[in-house]
């Protein structure tokens, strides 16, 4: 259980500084990071066994329907990246207590820190896919709070928006890519997708699901042509800059890209894709870095170098080019998160990030020089970094690929020309901040120099920690990074990682040589930068932000376009595109039959099926015939209904027959209400093409429903009509197996569905409560309406049937566990007696003799049933369990009691409710007298 407390602890660490910002910030700092580190030691806990080759892992049951298990798992490329999400992720925080100004919301920055670092933990540590898919998410939602932390400015706002599009539809690409691949598997259990690679490239779905992957990891980690989101993120503040450019967001691709490599990878598509795109990456953004003024400009162009560069390694694929990619996301997360907190220093001290405006800082911040210094130098590549030792062995790859066949020899070319880029800009970085005079306008020098200073040592020492680190791991690679690289590459290929030995010097050889020519060459570049900038003047500059922006706007206009053609208001122009498209899709279904008639015959018509089925015909027809005498329509709509009744009466479904009777009267009822709020007469005026569209829409449907009807009545189907029929007295108790099946098998439906019926009763109620309509005192013809409003022969029959009805009702419900009845016949009934009782007496004269809050007897009824399926969990059994058994009564004998009768009360009670909300509310909206703007 020691995996699990590893996010547990960073989670609780979201919480600890909001409930510590208020003791002063450096208490909330070190509140603060006491989770992390907590954490990072229980990771160190399992290095002895990672290192010897284990894999420790921890499942727990989650969703196991839909393959979903809180899955943990560290192996060595989990460790390599929870070292550095904890390691580097602590030092930038202890950075920020420093970088945030005093008017800063100290609790709320460090709470989304400490997510986004809960995200990137869960998606190294996630042992099930669709497990690491939540938490690829959850970074997106963390670095869009974090990238607009500053909401008040704009670049940030669109920066965040930026970077949450772009990635999240990455992950919804991803996500499908995850789907195809668990459907190939048969599980999404990490490791079981890693053990069936061959499976997953033998699949005709694989170069889908790659493009998917691909697409969900280049999104991520900023891969051409997807880079432009992270440049337009450094809007964000430093801290954040530092920690998604090193160690986290951007990483999660390359990341993915590693950890998927058994199964996706050792195919010709995954190394052209990986090793095209990488490379195109690699220099495209290497050229913009040279040509960068804004100093996080710079460092986030050459991120998105060094991202390429990893990508391409993992796309050359070879056991040695695995590992030298291992090695370069260490190396880089060390320089590079060390490069930004001096950004951020350099920032804080002079208030510019302009790299022309500043200049000749050595003398004032020897310190924070000494610190760009080593991490420069690490990025650059120069020996004895580590940076050096990555770029050799990348060298060394690129010349042994063949990859594009004779073309090949590409690759080396121009991988030494990006190497010459990441010389010239890294350098550029140096020598312009420390040593060089800077570069500025007449005005500007009219302006006071700059004044700056180093900063205090808690600032300042997780960088130079770091900075450090890019200088001893070059030094010392075989003591300190050799294992954890090395378990961290067997992670990668699956299989046994290669000798390899990381030093500086292996002799003098290509690699070398190639290294030098990038230095030489760099400085060259450097040297007349001048000349390349005037070369990139030529091409006219294009914001990625403001294209981004038009885009979406463009996007925004169209689907506008689109909902006005399609929402007009027009419900019949709604109803036609629903059955059309009910009709291509049932027609598409039908096209796949080979034969419309099945195997078995049709049933014999009789006399009555005749009968009813004319009645039906009569009653659809006469319906639309009569549409302009909107009651006579409704009465035809009824015979229907009726007709329908009585079909299931025929076909022995007496208890869809009761229903069917029950809400064809409440349906009844709450159309002629309805009606009343309508105009009295319908448009005279109907166009022939639409009833042509009409005619032909509808005898189309219903030709493709009566084939569909045909080719199922003659088919064998699977049902699970006979485990309900077996299991309904044993198992439920009861014998109508329709009611078990609702208030015991299917529970859980039924307490959703009376969910939704009482909250619609809700806002009906609340939406008519005060309403109130002029009722007027005549038809359009001038008739005017009868004076008695509540007739009287309506008022007796109705005060008759109200007993007959509820005893009724009362015996439909007591039955209705093992005979045709139960709560929801039960309520619909009891509903339409006690609205015939409002229709015939008037809201006011039966609302003094029943008194009834109708919404409270709703959510009773609601909460009943709620409570029952609670009351299983005292006893040890799942939600909605039912119980039953049988007692002995005297003088009554013996009687089956079963809990299903509480939860059957409580649908009773929301249906009654329900209903009698919206009748009722509906039926009393209209007034003899105009109302006032004060009554309405």
């Amino acid at each position: 259980m020691s995996l699990l407390w590893i996010p547990l602890l960073t989670i609780i660490g979201t919480l600890v500084p909001v409930m510590t910002s208020r003791h002063g910030r450096k208490a909330c700092v070190a509140a603060t990071l006491i989770a992390p580190l907590l954490a990072l030691g229980l990771v160190l806990m399992h290095a002895p066994a990672v290192f010897a080759g284990e894999v420790v892992s921890l499942q727990i049951s989650w969703m196991p329907l839909l393959g979903l298990d809180l899955a943990l798992r560290i192996d060595g490329l989990t460790l390599l990246f929870a070292m550095l999400i904890l390691g580097i992720g602590s030092l930038i925080l202890l950075y920020a207590g420093y970088y945030l100004s005093a008017a800063e919301d100290d609790g709320r920055f460090l709470a989304y820190m400490m997510l986004f670092m809960t995200a990137m933990l869960g998606i190294a540590m996630a042992d099930n896919l669709l497990l690491l898919w939540l938490f690829w998410e959850l970074t997106s939602i963390s670095s869009f709070l974090l990238i607009g932390f500053w909401g008040h400015r704009s670049d940030a706002r669109r920066g965040a928006r930026m970077a949450l599009t772009v990635t999240g539809a990455g992950g919804l690409a991803l996500l499908a890519g995850i789907l195809l691949i668990g459907q190939i598997v048969g599980s999404f259990a990490l490791s079981d997708v890693l053990a069936a690679g061959d499976a997953i490239r033998a699949s005709a779905h694989y170069p889908l699901i790659l493009v998917l992957v691909l697409f969900g990891a280049f999104t991520k980690s900023a891969q051409f042509p997807f880079h432009f989101w992270l440049p337009h993120a450094m809007a964000a503040p430093t801290p954040v800059s530092a920690f998604l450019h090193s160690a986290t967001m951007v990483k999660a691709g390359v990341f993915l890209l590693a950890r998927l490599n058994p199964a996706l990878g050792d195919t010709a598509l995954w190394a052209i894709a990986l090793s095209l795109v990488g490379l195109a990456t690699m220099l495209y953004a290497a050229w913009f870095a040279l040509l960068e003024r804004d100093l996080k400009g710079i460092l986030a162009f050459s991120t998105v170098s060094h991202l390429g560069l990893i990508t391409l390694l993992l796309g050359l694929g070879s056991p040695l080019a695995i590992v030298a990619a291992v090695f370069h996301i260490l190396n880089h997360a060390t320089f590079k998160a060390a490069l930004f907190m001096m950004v951020g220093i350099i920032d804080h001290e002079t208030g510019t990030r302009d790299i022309d405006r500043l200049g000749a800082l050595w003398s004032m911040m020897p310190l924070t020089g000494t610190m760009t210094i080593l991490a420069g130098s690490a990025m650059a590549g120069f020996p004895p970094f580590n940076g050096f030792l990555s770029k050799e062995m990348l060298f060394e790859q690129s010349l042994i690929n063949s990859l594009l066949g004779a073309l090949s020899v590409v690759i080396p070319l121009l991988v030494v020309v990006a190497a010459m880029l990441s010389v010239a800009y890294s350098v550029r970085l140096i020598y312009s901040l420390f040593f060089a005079e800077p570069k500025l306008t007449r005005e500007q020098k009219a302006q006071p120099p700059i004044q700056a200073h180093d900063p205090s040592r808690g600032m300042l020492a997780p960088g130079l920690f770091l900075a450090a680190m890019s200088l001893l791991v070059g030094l010392f690679p075989m003591t300190l990074a050799a294992p954890l690289v090395n378990a961290a590459s067997l992670a990668v290929q699956g299989e046994t990682t290669p000798l390899f030995t990381l030093a500086l010097w292996h002799g003098i050889n290509a690699p070398l040589l190639m290294s030098l020519a990038a230095v030489a060459g760099g400085i060259l570049v450097l040297r007349h930068q001048r000349y390349f900038a005037s070369l990139a003047a030529l091409f006219p500059s294009r914001n990625a932000g403001l294209i981004f922006e038009a885009a979406i706007q463009r996007i925004i206009k169209i689907t506008l376009w689109l909902t006005l053609r399609l929402e007009n208001g027009s419900l019949q122009r709604y109803q036609a595109l629903l059955i059309l498209c009910a009709l291509v899709m049932t027609a598409i279904g039908l096209t796949r039959l080979e034969t419309l008639t099945g195997e078995l015959g049709l049933q014999p018509l009789d006399g009555m099926m005749i009968v009813g089925a004319s009645l039906m015909i009569f009653g659809a027809i006469g319906s639309a015939l009569s549409h302009r005498w909107r009651l006579v329509s409704l009465l035809m709509l009824s015979v229907v209904g009726l007709a329908v009744s009585l079909t299931f009466v025929r076909f022995s479904a007496p208890d869809l027959a009761l229903t069917q009777l029950s809400v064809e009267v409440a349906s009844m009822i709450l159309m002629i209400l309805a009606l009343f709020f309508l105009p009295q007469r319908p448009p005279l005026l109907v166009s022939g093409r639409r009833i042509l569209r009409d005619l032909i829409l509808a005898a189309s449907l219903g030709v493709v429903v009566a084939m569909l009807n045909y080719a199922l009545l003659t088919r064998e189907t699977l049902t699970i009509a006979d485990y309900f029929l077996r299991e309904s007295l044993p198992g439920g108790g009861g014998t109508n197996v329709v009611n078990v099946i609702l208030v015991d098998f299917r529970g859980f439906d039924t307490l959703g569905e009376i969910t939704v019926l009482t909250l619609a009763g809700l806002a009906t109620f609340k939406l008519l409560n005060r309403m109130r309509l002029f009722m007027p005192s005549g038809n359009l013809e001038g008739i005017r309406w009868s004076r008695h409003r509540h007739p009287m022969i309506l008022a007796v029959v109705a005060q008759i049937l109200l007993p007959l009805a509820l005893l009724v009702s009362v015996y439909i419900f007591l039955r209705g566990h093992n005979q045709p009845g139960g709560g929801f016949i039960a309520g619909l009934i009891t509903s339409v007696a006690l609205i015939l009782q409002y229709m015939a007496r008037g809201h006011d004269w039966t609302r003094q003799r029943l008194p009834i809050s109708y919404p409270v007897v709703a959510v009773s009824g609601l909460a009943i049933a709620v409570a029952t399926g609670l009351a299983s969990w005292l006893f040890g059994y799942p939600f909605l369990t039912s119980a039953f058994g049988h007692f002995h009564i005297p003088l009554i004998g013996e009687i089956e009691l079963a809990s299903a009768m509480l939860f059957d009360l409580g649908v009773y009670l929301a249906v009654v409710g329900a209903t009698l909300m919206i009748l009722i509310n509906l039926g009393r909206v209209t007034t003899m007298h105009r109302p006032t703007l004060e009554e309405r």
